[in-house]
This record gives structure tokens, C-alpha cells and sequence, in this order.
């Protein structure tokens, strides 16, 4: 009986784990668009809602036209990353101002598309009333503009758009594309300056290779979890490397790798960092992260969310 329990647990465990894994890799709330999502109550709808004018006022008084963002969303720190889904921000859009251009799987169609979506949504993308996290990036002069035009052209954002998607997508591969993918290469579209004609996929990867760009390790630990995830749907390994796979790791572009990729490359890129609970919003200035319990520091701003007045 005590074996037949512990096999019981170790299954239930390895079912857990499998999840989490496949959570882990879905670049993140696209493949939930799928779901009905659960419904939020007024007091929660309320929060998102400021702290995303919060957010969108930081955007407004930075006189740019253009940033990157990112959101948590999904329970990643004990993997090492707080961040799951980026886009690219454009006061200029068509939307609405400050729109997030991303990519998002199309659950009918099967097959990743591009959205414009308002802040307040991005925000509530995050689907945790209780916490979370947002990122901020404005870039140099030239290099904002040269990113506002081109994602801008629908052509040409969707130029970049990939065929098949998987959340796990290899970052130096062109077989599949995740949502962060097709950021990053966006913005070697963007900065790459190609002296030939010939501009895809391939083109774009080589472009960040040489640039140095490094993609996000996310590493499972035990070669029977690599096992299980690639049994999951948008879940694959045919496009990593073997190499990798011994390892039971996976090397993808993540918020942090791209964020990381523009500090290096525009040291003075500047970063804004918001963080909420249930009862303010933190503000930080600067490339140096908060912590994950959303405690500040003497140097960050604290806004007291107001509590919204309910009537029956």
C-alpha cells in the first residue's frame, strides 16, 4: 500500500511538474486566449484598470513615441524568469495610444496572428488581481524611430510573422515562432540595415547572432520533465538543438534576453520597472530590478491604489 501511495504521489507530482513546464514555456497568455478566462470581480477589474493609467501615464511623460513591454503572467521565478510576454508599445497606433503590436495565437485559425491591444488589457493579461510585474523600455532617438516605423508598416510587421507557432519556439530557428520570437526579430528589421534584398527569417537570426544576442536558457533539470513537455500541445523539440536536449534545457527569447540584448547594445536605453499588490503600485526608474516581494526601496515611487466603491 505505501508503494502504490508513493507511486500514486510520484504521478501526481510528475503531472504537476508537466503543467508547470508546459506554463513555462507559453509565451504566455496567447495560447490562454483558448481558455475562458476566470471571471474577475469588480474590485480586481478596478485595480488592473489603474494600474495601467499608472503605466500609460509613465509612457506619456517620457516624450517617446515608442517602447518595449513586458508583463509577468505567468509563475516563473523558479525558473529564474519574472517576465513571459513582450510587444512593442506605439503612441501612434491605430487602436488606441500606447497600443501593445504582438503576437498571439489564433485559437480558430490555429496559427499565430498579430494584435493590437490597449494597456489596461495588456495589464490585465497578467490574470493575477493580487500581483504583478511590468516592464518598460525607451530607446535611444534613432533607434525608436527606425522601431516606430517598422512596426508601424503592417507590411512589414508582418514580414516577420512566422507560420507555425510554439511556445517553446528555438530562438535560432525558423521553423517555428513564439511571441517574444517575433519581437526580437523585429527589431533586427528595425536596426539590422540589411545590404541585400534578401530579408526573412533566417536573415533576421543571423543579424542577432552577430550582434551578440543571447537567448533566455530555461532549463527543465530532469530529462523525464523534456519528456513529458514534448508530449503537450505548441510544445516541441524538433527545432532545438541535441546538444540542448541532452541537457533538458531550452534556450528561447524571453523579456529578460531582449531586454538585455538593448541594454548591451544602447547603454542608455532607459528602463521602468512597475510592480502592484493589492494596495499600491511601485515605481522604479533604472535597469536595477525589484524584488520579487514588491517592496521598495527609498528611491522608488509608492502610489496608493484607492479602493473602488462597490454599490449593490
Amino acid at each position: 500500500m505505501a508503494l502504490a501511495g508513493l507511486t500514486r504521489s510520484f504521478r501526481r507530482t510528475m503531472i504537476f511538474l508537466a503543467l508547470w513546464c508546459w506554463g513555462a514555456f507559453a509565451c504566455a497568455e496567447s495560447l490562454r486566449y483558448c481558455q475562458s478566462p476566470a471571471e474577475s470581480t469588480a474590485h480586481e477589474q478596478d485595480r488592473w484598470l489603474q494600474v495601467a493609467a499608472i503605466a500609460k501615464a509613465e509612457l506619456e511623460r517620457s516624450g517617446a513615441t515608442v517602447a518595449l513591454v513586458s508583463r509577468s503572467g505567468l509563475a516563473l521565478e523558479w525558473l529564474g524568469h519574472r517576465y513571459s510576454h513582450a510587444g512593442v508599445s506605439l503612441q501612434a497606433s491605430l487602436n488606441a495610444p500606447w497600443s501593445v503590436r504582438q503576437l498571439y495565437f489564433a485559437c480558430d485559425e490555429q496559427r499565430p496572428r498579430l494584435f493590437d491591444q490597449g494597456i489596461s488589457g495588456f495589464v490585465m493579461g497578467s490574470r493575477d488581481p493580487s500581483q504583478g510585474f511590468l516592464s518598460i523600455v525607451f530607446l535611444p532617438a534613432q533607434e525608436a524611430a527606425a522601431l516606430e516605423r517598422t512596426a508601424l508598416d503592417n507590411s512589414q510587421a508582418l514580414r516577420w510573422l512566422g507560420d507555425t507557432y510554439s511556445a517553446n519556439a528555438h530562438t535560432f530557428s525558423d521553423r517555428y515562432q513564439n511571441c517574444n520570437q517575433w519581437l526580437v526579430e523585429l527589431l533586427a528589421a528595425a536596426w539590422g540595415a540589411p545590404t541585400t534584398d534578401v530579408q526573412d527569417r533566417v536573415w533576421a537570426q543571423q543579424w542577432l547572432t552577430s550582434q551578440g544576442f543571447e537567448p533566455s536558457v530555461v532549463s527543465l533539470g530532469w530529462p523525464p520533465l523534456l519528456w513529458i513537455a514534448a508530449t503537450l500541445p505548441w510544445i516541441h523539440t524538433d527545432d532545438h538543438p541535441a546538444t540542448d536536449l541532452a541537457l533538458a534545457q531550452f534556450r528561447l527569447s524571453m523579456p529578460a534576453s531582449i531586454e538585455a540584448f538593448v541594454h548591451r547594445r544602447y547603454p542608455q536605453a532607459a528602463r521602468v520597472e512597475l510592480c502592484y499588490s493589492e494596495t499600491r503600485v511601485v515605481v522604479r526608474r533604472g535597469w536595477e530590478s525589484l524584488d520579487a516581494g514588491c517592496q521598495p526601496e527609498v528611491t522608488d515611487e509608492v502610489i496608493e491604489l484607492h479602493s473602488a466603491a462597490i454599490s449593490s
